[in-house]
């Protein structure tokens, strides 16, 4: 019996089914991608860095380094397992050709390494450790992404040619966002090469217990060790490899959550059209006796193989979207251990979406007993006690045109009907705005301002020069006299010792200079202005336990200092562990300098840049556009285009739901309409009643969504950005995009789907609808 009343409630109405189990396929395969992909993404993560076993603590030094005293160290301490010091070869990109590929403009550090002997390996593109030949290069895998480069292709390396034999996973510098990059050659080659760059080490430790990272940094600190370079540990090691698929993922399931709640809008709206449909017979079951349970039970039927239809179709719409979304974590980590745990969450996850789409339908369902027998049989549709428009009457209201006054009145008469359309043009707008303003936040230069490098156009970084302040000094003096710069500030950076919360020593890179001529965003305070001030990043603040006002101790030319913490600011640069200061010191050796730039004419930015690289080979020139570009063009060209996929997933949405509620409309407003047609109004006043109603719903819609999307979607943003080191996080809005354009693509959708959604009012007949 199920099966013959669902089969003719099909074929009555094939549009709106359809529609709703496209809703309920979208969020089930949106819900299990997410699954699948959280699972896949964790099991890749943890095989590569298995595989490679990675190191637990990770010390990059410049200068002469203590092997004795090193070895020594690693042997005293009781939570060592394994130690090992591995030579970078740092190189200038202009030295480095892969095929037709010169590396001249990468911001990257490229280096080379030989193949570790203890752990740290650098694996293949089937997760094994790579045995190199002379003559052979090992490329890492985001030149293959980024430049083309193939297997076979010759290098060549400081005029040294090798050829290119595959390209390398490196669970320490696959992301972009460490900055460095190592290339593998062969103990031979190495050496051949050497005198052509500068030899930074890598000095490495892998701990019995990780839970013990802490106590052995502050041990590593106390012991006063090698610590010329940055400090990175396993644990910013996996964030790093995670954060930009992990963002993808994120947005994934924030928008599944959000589809989720759309479909049960849609099942609400297509649910009422139908009890308003079969009104009149609702009340003959209630009046011949039948339960209320047996009558849900002929529309639970339906909507429960509905939803068993959509989950399924989401299910195998997830296996087919899988194998793309998972190209990139494959490509960097390898294949997941847990390709059977994702299948199984991808079960489960489509199990939670029909589970909560059938409960909720029983929850909608429980209105059969409000329903009259009596009034069904008589009237044939609800009569709603229309209420809360008392005070908005026509004889008041003479700017308004009546057709419009009287769309109006009913949504303010009937909020709780109106009240669902709302929500999914609340939820539309969010949908379509956040992504752009993401985009458009990302993509503006003032970005980097959360970056923790300031507002400029040219930066120049000397790293690995013989003598850094003289060589600082120079381009200073070429920057003073160059009637093309504004202005420009020299910031130095060192290790100093401080003391921890907990009383212990622990290295703190500072950067000293004016860090007034480029401030950063600062979450709290400002930049530190005379020598007893510091500002500390989001991360170091909160390791230290410090805030606004207190005082931290560093050790500065061999005596200790109170500094005041004076602000906090937003870094994603060094693992979002920095701090600014403006005091002199000449105890502790230049970590590395930065001279950054701001140029009077934009457009001669190149040449610039071109002109400072020739003039001063030993540093890196960089355009900040360009640097920006490399370190974070893929993220930006994915929010770029997830904005464009967006907006047209929200516009779809707005023509479906809309659709699908101006025919609940007229199938409940039959009697008011024929009541209307009877006192003369025609098809068109009604049809402009209708549009009065959705503009008034979307107007009120718009505004709610474009003020959510500027406050819980920049809450959003800000705690995915934040993960990484900027805690500030302010959207930049482009007013023509946001404020104009949306809103106007939206009002254009909603008033054509309107317009054909309430072509339906023309075929009322009067006679058919009032009784007398």
């Amino acid at each position: 019996m199920y099966l013959r009343i669902i089969r003719n409630d099909i074929s009555k109405s094939k549009a709106i089914t359809l529609t709703t189990t496209l809703f309920v396929a979208a969020a089930a395969a949106l819900v299990s991608l997410a699954a699948i992909l959280i699972v896949n993404l964790s099991g890749s993560l943890g095989t590569l860095m298995s595989q490679a076993e990675t190191p637990h603590f990770m010390q990059m030094h410049s200068g002469d380094i203590d092997m004795k005293r090193l070895t020594a160290f690693a042997e005293e301490d009781e939570h060592v397992d394994e130690f090992q010091v591995i030579e970078f070869l740092n190189m200038d990109g202009a030295q480095i050709q892969l095929g037709e590929e010169s590396l001249a403009n990468s911001v990257q550090d490229n280096g080379f390494s030989t193949q570790s002997e203890a752990f740290d390996y650098l694996l293949d593109l089937h997760g094994d450790i790579i045995t190199v030949t002379d003559g052979e290069l090992y490329v890492p895998i985001s030149y293959m992404r980024d430049s083309g480069v193939k297997v076979g292709d010759q290098a060549v390396i400081s005029g040294k040619e090798l050829t290119i034999a595959g390209f390398l996973r490196d669970s320490q510098m696959n992301s972009s966002l460490s900055g460095s990059k190592r290339f593998l050659v062969s103990d031979h080659d190495f050496a051949e090469i050497k005198k052509y760059g500068s030899t930074e080490y890598l000095i490495e430790f892998r701990l019995k217990d990780l839970s013990a990272l802490s106590s052995f940094e502050a041990a590593y600190a106390a012991a006063g060790l090698e610590a010329n370079g940055p400090t990175v540990t396993y644990s910013l090691f996996k964030m790093m490899n995670a954060l930009s698929d992990g963002m993808m993922i994120g947005i994934i399931l924030l928008i599944s959550i959000l589809v989720v709640a759309i479909a049960w809008m849609c099942i609400r709206f297509t649910l009422l059209a139908k009890i308003e449909d079969d009104y009149r017979e609702i009340g003959v079951m209630k009046a011949i006796g039948m339960r209320i349970s047996d009558i849900k039970r002929i529309y639970l039927a339906k909507y429960t193989l509905i939803a068993a239809a959509g989950s399924l179709l989401g299910f195998v719409l997830s296996l087919l979207f899988k194998g793309m979304l998972l190209e990139n974590i494959r490509l960097y980590m390898g294949e997941s251990d847990n390709s059977a745990d994702a299948f199984l969450f991808g079960i489960i996850g489509i199990m939670l979406v029909f589970l909560a789409i059938v409960t909720y339908v029983s929850m909608v369902l429980n209105r059969f007993r409000k329903i009259s027998a009596a009034d069904a049989i008589r009237f044939g549709v609800s009569q709603d006690t229309k209420t809360g428009a008392k005070r908005f009457t026509l004889n008041q209201s003479r700017l308004w045109n009546t057709n419009i006054f009287l769309g109006i009145k009913d949504v303010l008469a009937r909020k709780k009907l109106y009240i669902t359309m709302l929500a999914v043009l609340v939820i539309s707008s969010f949908i379509l705005i956040v992504p752009q303003n993401l985009y458009n936040t990302i993509s503006a230069k003032s970005f980097t301002s959360y970056m923790g490098i300031g507002n400029y156009d040219m930066r120049i970084d000397i790293q690995q020069a013989a003598d850094m302040s003289d060589l600082s000094d120079k381009i200073a003096s070429t920057m003073h006299s160059d009637s093309a710069i504004s202005k420009y500030a020299v910031l130095t950076t060192k290790t100093f010792q401080t003391r921890t919360k907990e009383g212990t020593e622990e290295n703190i890179k500072v950067e000293l200079g004016d860090h007034s001529i480029f401030p950063v965003t600062y979450t709290e305070g400002r930049a530190p202005a005379v020598e007893n001030e510091i500002a500390l990043s989001t991360l170091n603040a909160e390791e230290m336990g410090k805030k606004l006002g207190d005082r931290l101790t560093l050790v500065i030319n061999g005596e200790k200092a109170d500094l005041t913490v004076t602000g906090i600011y937003s870094d994603i640069t060094n693992g979002g562990k920095t701090a600014k200061a403006v005091f002199t010191d000449s105890s502790v050796p230049i970590m590395w300098s930065m001279i950054c730039a701001e140029l009077l004419d934009k457009s001669v930015t190149d040449h610039k840049v071109s002109e400072y690289a020739a003039k001063f080979k030993q540093a890196k020139v960089t355009d900040i556009d360009e640097y920006v570009t490399q370190t974070f063009g893929s993220t930006i060209s994915s929010v770029e285009k997830a904005s464009y996929a967006a907006a047209f997933a929200a516009l779809i949405v707005i023509v479906l739901i809309t659709l699908i509620f101006m025919k609940l409309l007229v199938a409940k407003d039959r009697y008011s309409i024929a009541v209307m047609k009877a006192l003369g109004f025609t098809n068109s006043d009604i049809k402009a009643q209708y549009v009065a109603r959705s503009a008034f719903v979307l107007i009120v819609g718009i505004t709610l969504g474009t003020l959510l999307a500027n406050t819980l979607g920049e809450l959003l943003a800000g705690a995915a950005i934040s993960s990484f080191g900027a805690s500030t996080f302010n959207f930049t809005v482009d007013p023509i995009s946001a404020y104009l354009l949306s809103p106007l693509m939206m009002m254009i959708t909603v008033l054509i789907a309107t317009i054909i959604g309430t072509s339906g009012a023309d075929r009322i007949q009067i006679y058919e609808n009032i009784k007398g």
